[in-house]
């Protein structure tokens, strides 16, 4: 399992304070990608137990509550699926009113249509869903926690419905 990075006080991806974490390994590999070094499943880091600590000392440094973010590359493609699963659960394990922020390139509603019970687990636990490819010419940097119109803000715990933005 492989990993492309991590921002300790990530202050651009989701409201307030954040620890984001960027799996390694791309399908999309969408035009004008912000992060296409992590395109290449072969590249980025070799993921151990010890990531995990320093994910968990990360998001308690200092008092200071953080949320989660999980990036890409694509964190819910195949190749992903098992690390993403493994490191959501460990964070929602060790501090469990972490607030988890997933970014796919995928759309909810195709995801939640492959019976997958990896994908499955991680949406239980994930607060707040960014879906949709990145489409270049759907660029716009005014859009909250997203780089294009097409990509869509999904509320998974606030609401039984999931509001979707």
């Amino acid at each position: 399992m492989r990993y492309a990075g991590i921002i300790k006080n990530d202050i651009a991806a989701a409201p307030g304070v954040c620890v984001t974490f960027f799996t390694q390994g791309c399908p999309h590999r969408c035009e004008g990608c912000h992060n296409p070094e992590t395109w290449d499943f072969d590249g980025g880091k070799e993921f151990s137990p010890e990531v995990i600590d320093e994910l968990i000392k990360a998001l308690k440094a200092n008092g200071v509550e953080r949320k989660f973010c999980v990036m890409g590359g694509e964190p819910l493609c195949e190749e992903n699926l098992e690390l993403t699963n493994m490191v959501i659960s460990q964070i929602k394990e060790w501090l469990p009113r972490t607030e988890v922020y997933v970014w796919t390139g995928y759309i909810y509603e195709d995801l939640l249509n492959k019976n997958n019970p990896l994908i499955e687990n991680i949406l239980r636990q994930t607060n707040v869903l960014i879906d949709g490819p990145y489409i270049q010419r759907e660029r716009d940097i005014t859009c909250e926690m997203r780089g294009s119109r097409n990509q869509r803000i999904i509320q998974l715990t606030k609401t039984k419905k999931n509001d979707i933005i």
